[in-house]
């Protein structure tokens, strides 16, 4: 670590830093005003600076992309599933450093050597979270759909829940596949994993924990035809009025500087590019609607992975995540 007008400043690196969510990373820990970005790991581009691989970072970040690690007092896994297991089990990583995954590999199972990754989703694990040194960054649809749920599930209202969700192309990762080309993806919309995503476990076994009985999720979500951000719309049944549910939320979130419950219809262009959740609920009959919308590479990934590592610092949670929507 170094010292800048006796301000500790915290060293920095990112694994995988090529990618989406490692780039985003960049972009955000570039004006951080407590840490230094040290080194950008990458296998693949080891050699290349990253503004040659995103030219919005030229005057932002011209660091060389390098395949070597260093020791540094904040690491961020942004590596694909699966692989953040390995790199740690094959790299002498200090116990005393923060180290961040984005990845899948803890969210289930969070034990690895010494190290027991907390969940990552600050709206219910803040107290878990300060001074925490292993942090499991929540999935992004996961993130959208518990933020939308949690309230009702501390109540022990949830039951049966039918969620869908649309998703931008960036949430398919950097790797170009069928799926992710724009004249494929340019108005065009489909269905994919129907009831079998992948984040359908980590969600249940964070509401589970608060609702004390058995959820059932049937999750049906799409690829839209833009890059980013996601909006989820959850429907349960429930005899509160649409006032007292209104209120359970904006109850729950009231100290949470991320999280808008808005009785206003919501979209998607207020939350792109920040790193806030915005949640509307509607009604009719016994049926209640949860609509919840984030930007999957802040909220989703990189920016609540900051917002973690603010919270296990001890640092203000919003330092660094003070961005505006883009609104046109």
């Amino acid at each position: 670590m170094i010292k800048i007008n006796q301000q500790e400043i915290k060293t920095v690196g990112i694994i995988g830093a090529n990618g989406y969510t490692g780039s985003e990373l960049v972009r955000l820990l570039a004006f951080h005003p407590n840490v230094t970005l040290s080194f950008l790991y990458s296998r693949s581009n080891s050699g290349t600076k990253i503004s040659d691989l995103y030219p919005d970072l030229e005057m932002v970040c011209e660091m060389v992309l390098t395949n070597q690690s260093e020791e540094v007092d904040i690491l961020f896994l942004c590596l694909p599933h699966k692989e953040s297991q390995n790199w740690l089990t094959q790299n002498n990583v200090k116990d005393e450093t923060l180290v961040i995954d984005l990845g899948n590999d803890f969210r289930l199972d969070g034990n690895l050597g010494n190290r027991n990754f907390i969940y990552g989703l600050p709206e219910i694990n803040k107290k878990q979270l300060l001074g925490a040194k292993s942090i499991a960054n929540p999935g992004c649809f996961a993130t959208a759909i518990q933020l939308a749920l949690f309230p009702l599930a501390q109540k022990g209202l949830l039951n049966e829940v039918y969620t869908t969700g649309i998703t931008g192309s960036t949430g398919a990762g950097q790797s170009l596949q069928s799926t992710t080309h724009f004249t494929w993806r340019n108005d065009n919309i489909s269905a994919y994993k129907t009831l079998t995503h992948q984040h359908v476990d980590e969600i249940l076994q964070q509401l589970i924990s608060f609702n004390n009985n058995e959820i059932s999720l049937n999750f049906i979500p799409w690829r839209g035809d833009f890059a980013r951000g996601i909006f989820t719309s959850s429907t349960v049944k429930t005899d509160l009025e649409l006032s007292d549910i209104n209120q359970l939320f904006q109850d729950f979130y009231a100290d949470e500087p991320f999280v808008k419950v808005s009785e206003k219809a919501i979209d998607l262009k207020q939350v792109v590019n920040t790193n806030r959740c915005v949640i509307h609920i509607e009604k009719s009959g016994n049926v209640a609607v949860i609509h919840s919308a984030i930007d999957n590479l802040l909220k989703g990934a990189s920016g609540q992975a900051v917002q973690n590592m603010n919270i296990a610092m001890g640092w203000e949670e919003n330092l660094g995540l003070n961005l505006k929507p883009i609104a046109f």
